[in-house]
């Protein structure tokens, strides 16, 4: 679901978007790196509770020759080391496109609070455009879903990085 623009009466509702925005920012300049390798241009951040950067990745499967090297998964490996647990209850992350499966699935093993991404994933999205694995209710963790943030800039770093493959 995308989230509603903010009330102006409402100052937490406007300071966790410019929050939400500015840690976006910081996953697009991950997907920057991933595109200047040649990489899907796929950028991720994990914070804490305090807001202190604990993970960050970038797309990195073809350097690593790891299918498994997703931003999300790169992001989480870090994320987890740092905190010293492979659980991240308190934590968010900030990723520039939905997560596919794989990579959602993690996400809810790691037990994370919040998940925020930029572009929807028509063809391997598993949070809203092919599945909605955050609100599976088999399942015995939920999270908060922002979807849209930054969402154009996101988008165009994927369509030209495709667009230029393609020449």
């Amino acid at each position: 679901m995308k989230t509603s623009q903010p009330q102006l009466n409402d100052p937490t509702l406007i300071d966790q978007e410019a929050i939400d925005q500015a840690y976006m920012c910081l996953a697009i300049g991950e997907a920057k790196k991933a595109s200047s390798l040649q990489e899907v241009p796929v950028g991720a951040v994990v914070i804490d509770k305090a807001g202190k950067i604990i993970g960050q990745g970038h797309n990195q499967p073809i350097a690593s020759h790891d299918p498994s090297a997703h931003a999300e998964i790169v992001a989480l490996r870090q994320a987890s080391a740092c905190s010293r647990n492979y659980r991240l209850p308190d934590c968010t992350m900030y990723v520039t496109l939905e997560p596919c499966i794989m990579c959602i699935g993690a996400v809810l093993q790691a037990r994370l609070r919040r998940l925020v991404y930029g572009a929807d994933d028509p063809k391997g999205g598993a949070c809203v455009s092919l599945y909605r694995l955050p609100e599976d209710t088999r399942l015995n963790h939920r999270l908060e879903v922002v979807r849209g943030v930054c969402e154009a800039e996101c988008r165009t770093l994927l369509q030209e990085f495709f667009r230029r493959r393609r020449l």
